[in-house]
């Protein structure tokens, strides 16, 4: 974690149907292990931008802009990042508001992924349709 201002986690969502960026779809960041204490923040809100884009996160239930990688440095600063670097996210996609109610098989679209504190960057796209979707590592 060498810069505490670049995004840790981003995520980039095109619409397939439509062949956009898929504008205004709720996501929701979480930070799965290791586990937190109750009052941590550890679950982060967004929405994607005009260019289906989520570079900036706020801590949820809070208007206040926290980014994941502040959680990620109170942790090491704690001695609580688990000896091999790996923290498990979670990120769920709000599909069927965005594509609306029976518009798509899948009403979120959720994505387990591990990042490695030794590394500052991690992007997540998602490939989004009303009856599937596709997601990589992304750079």
């Amino acid at each position: 974690m060498s810069n505490p201002e670049r995004p840790f986690i981003t995520c980039h969502v095109l619409d397939q149907s439509k062949g956009k960026p898929a504008v205004g779809v709720t996501v929701t960041l979480q930070l799965v292990s290791p586990a937190n204490g109750s009052t941590e923040v550890t679950h982060f809100l967004s929405k994607t931008n005009d260019n289906g884009r989520i570079g900036h996160w706020r801590a949820n239930n809070s208007g206040e802009t926290l980014a994941p990688q502040a959680l990620v440095i109170k942790l090491q600063q704690e001695s609580r990042i688990p000896d091999d670097g790996r923290l498990q996210w979670k990120l769920v996609f709000a599909t069927e508001e965005y594509l609306g109610k029976g518009n798509t098989f899948y009403p979120d679209v959720e994505i387990n992924f591990y990042t490695d504190v030794a590394e500052t960057h991690f992007h997540v796209p998602l490939l989004l349709g009303p009856w599937g979707y596709t997601t990589y590592r992304g750079s």
